[in-house]
């Protein structure tokens, strides 16, 4: 079986040596290239978005005190399903040991244990809502593989760009502190600047262009300070996004260089010779 980066981590966890029934349960639970797979698979997709849908009607209180007992037994229904599910796929896998500490194992395992634990801690289902990151899967259902490739050059600028991103969040964390300490000082705690934690917080609020208006000033100096914050929060805004998206375009012009013989464009990053023609790039 083949162990191709596009490929799922789960595929190849000793898988090469079942047999028999392991094999062919195997086959329905981790594979997409047989009809019954790719069945199973959007079944289990639909499945996913319905115990979700049913976690999410449960907080309604109006739904949930006349339906009270149809979602809880749903809730349970669909419990039952993904824990069956998730045995069955420790089972089929060469090195369930692994599995369970993959990516995909721990979102399996996280899709079932909230009921078990809301017997204990009521209002802990809610977490059930993880369950969609099983939908992650539908990128090997329907052959979107290839968009992972556009996932990895946003990553990739992310990593890269993620010491002065740290330096812009240090910054900004300064300036929110000092100008919610100066509102502090400014206005007064019937105005709801009461403490600086409090103060800093409306500054963030102000300061991200946000503002819930729960606490505004009341002086004419907190309101010059409060529109000073207001006009810098738009610079501030822009600042990540430049930063980003300067990496993600240094990042699509490394992966994209094209060869000046064969004219392929597509290498990777680090390359140095054409992947078709060998010409040095």
């Amino acid at each position: 079986m083949s162990s191709s980066s596009t490929e799922p981590p789960e595929l190849v966890f000793g898988s090469q040596s079942l047999t028999g029934w392991r094999r062919q349960y195997h086959d329905i639970l981790f594979e997409d290239h047989t009809p019954l797979a790719k069945t199973f698979d959007v079944i289990l997709i639909l499945v996913i978005i319905a115990s979700v849908a049913a976690v999410m009607l449960e907080s309604v209180p109006q739904i949930d005190a006349r339906y009270h007992v149809q979602l809880y037994t749903l809730e349970w229904v669909f419990t039952i399903i993904f824990t069956i599910e998730y045995i069955l796929r420790l089972v089929c896998v060469g090195k369930p040991l692994q599995y369970a500490r993959s990516f995909y194992g721990i979102i399996d395992l996280l899709a079932a244990i909230p009921t078990y634990f809301s017997v204990f801690l009521p209002g802990i289902q809610a977490l059930l809502v993880i369950r969609l990151l099983r939908i992650l899967r539908v990128f090997r259902v329907l052959k979107l593989v290839q968009y992972l490739s556009e996932a990895d050059v946003l990553l990739d600028s992310l990593l890269t760009s993620r010491r002065k991103i740290t330096v812009f969040i240090v910054a900004v964390l300064t300036l929110v502190t000092v100008l919610g300490s100066l509102m502090y000082v400014i206005e007064s705690g019937e105005s709801g600047f009461d403490s600086i934690p409090r103060s800093v917080y409306w500054a963030i609020v102000t300061l991200t262009t946000v503002g819930y208006g729960d606490i505004s000033p009341q002086t004419p100096v907190g309101q010059a300070v409060a529109a000073l914050i207001m006009i810098i929060g738009y610079s501030v805004i822009a600042v990540p996004t430049g930063i980003v998206t300067a990496e993600m375009s240094r990042t699509l012009k490394a992966t994209r260089k094209g060869c000046n013989g064969c004219r392929t464009k597509e290498h990777e990053k680090d390359a140095l010779f054409c992947r078709k023609c060998g010409a040095r790039l």
